[in-house]
């Protein structure tokens, strides 16, 4: 009889997050179930010229699953701006999730994918389709969306709709 080992796998889920959205947390709750860790990481990427901070932005996020019900691993949310895979190494990740949405997301995701493979062989991309109910939202749309006097409560938690009703007041 071989001996098993307890193993702690650690996954990262990436993004902009600029803002999270109900489809995020429904990701991370499921990536939260396939993990023992999982660190949500929050990309400090200005040259995507976010509305909100990165500290914002994490806040939001800590909040947000701070407030859900179900959290079957660790979940922690760090900021990051190197490169993903660096980051996945520095953090001993076995693996990276990435949410799809559409075909259109496969295309840059796959591309992201080999090259990630590449740079480390050892570090997996997992794939979770995003559930019906979210699949044509986005950060960049709930933005858009709000910023025309759209409703966007379905989609965003009301910390986020609230963040988002003092950014576009000013």
């Amino acid at each position: 009889m071989s001996e098993q080992t307890n193993k702690h796998i650690i996954g990262v889920y990436p993004g902009t997050f600029d803002p999270v959205t109900k489809g995020h947390l429904h990701l991370i709750k499921r990536a939260s179930k396939l993990v023992d860790h999982l660190i949500v990481a929050v990309a400090d990427n200005p040259r995507k010229n976010p509305l909100f901070s990165t500290e914002e932005r994490l806040t939001m996020i800590q909040t947000d699953i701070g407030n859900m019900h179900e959290k079957s691993c660790v979940v922690e949310v760090r900021t990051f701006n190197n490169l993903l895979i660096h980051f996945a190494r520095d953090v001993e990740a076995s693996c990276i999730f990435r949410g799809l949405r559409a075909v259109s997301d496969f295309d840059f995701e796959f591309q992201m994918t080999g090259m990630n493979a590449r740079l480390d062989p050892d570090i997996e991309t997992v794939f979770l389709m995003a559930a019906d109910r979210w699949q044509f939202v986005s950060s960049s749309f709930v933005k858009e969306i709000y910023s025309l006097g759209g409703d966007v409560s379905d989609v965003v938690t009301p910390l986020v709709e609230k963040a988002l009703e003092q950014k576009f007041s000013k």
